[in-house]
């Protein structure tokens, strides 16, 4: 089975201009989640989605693979483009963010592992507890609730499932019922492919969560829990964090 990573990769970001090239570190952060998600085991392929020329030289000068896409409104339909163009024998592909530096391998080989095991999912992804108050009522921090099976019931920006006689710092961190939903996915060929022709649907709308139209239109979901959550680089202040964890780890 051909099992390939996409990281689909914009240079423009409202928060942190060009963050993907930022390169405080003697790298580019697309280098780093490059070399990060590398260590996959379980990955055939690894390429970069982007519709930047300079994003594609910066890949190919570190000796990554890219490809050059058109215009997307998600990571999702880039990927779609790829697998399209370049990636013809890919029966499995993984949406690896451009911006998660320090992406965890075992992560990757664990969401590849569940959709395989799971023959009947058409989709995979991770979550892993929220464990302080400040994440389960951030509306940027996405949560799931899942079914006994590990499949997704649903994905929202509020705090589900929402604890009527229960105050939820007594629950947290060690009793947590929250899952923090990660931004990493794995897809089938086929349902890829299907599901960037389908419009958004109306909770996806409201919502503002891509995932939900594929729980919409009747998808399985598969959800494999992590220890921790990865890190993603969002603001000039995320940027800054990595590249002291990043010079102390190589002092």
């Amino acid at each position: 089975m051909q099992v390939c990573g996409v990281i689909p990769a914009r240079l423009q970001s409202s928060r942190l201009p060009r963050k993907l090239l930022l390169n405080e570190t003697g790298q580019t952060l697309i280098q780093h989640t490059w070399e990060a998600a590398a260590r996959s085991e379980k990955l055939d392929r690894l390429i970069v989605a982007t519709d930047s020329l300079e994003i594609l030289e910066a890949v190919h000068g570190f000796g990554g693979k890219a490809c050059l896409t058109g215009e997307h409104p998600s990571g999702t339909d880039r990927i779609a483009e790829v697998a399209l163009k370049e990636l013809l024998d890919a029966e499995i592909l993984v949406n690896i963010q451009g911006d998660e530096p320090e992406i965890s391998a075992e992560f990757i080989d664990q969401l590849i592992e569940i959709l395989i095991q799971t023959p009947d999912a058409e989709m995979a992804t991770l979550a892993t507890p929220i464990r302080n108050v400040e994440q389960l009522q951030d509306q940027s921090c996405t949560k799931v609730v899942c079914r006994q099976d590990g499949s997704a019931m649903y994905f929202s920006r509020l705090p589900i499932p929402f604890t009527r006689d229960v105050v939820p710092e007594t629950l947290l961190p060690e009793q947590s019922p929250w899952l923090l939903h990660l931004g990493i996915y794995a897809y089938r060929r086929p349902f890829l492919l299907d599901l960037t022709k389908i419009p958004a649907t109306p909770l996806e709308q409201l919502e503002k969560l891509e995932q939900l139209r594929a729980l919409e239109t009747g998808a399985r979901i598969q959800v494999a829990q992590v220890a921790h959550p990865s890190v993603g680089i969002d603001t000039p202040e995320d940027y800054a964090q990595f590249v002291i964890r990043y010079r102390a780890e190589h002092s």
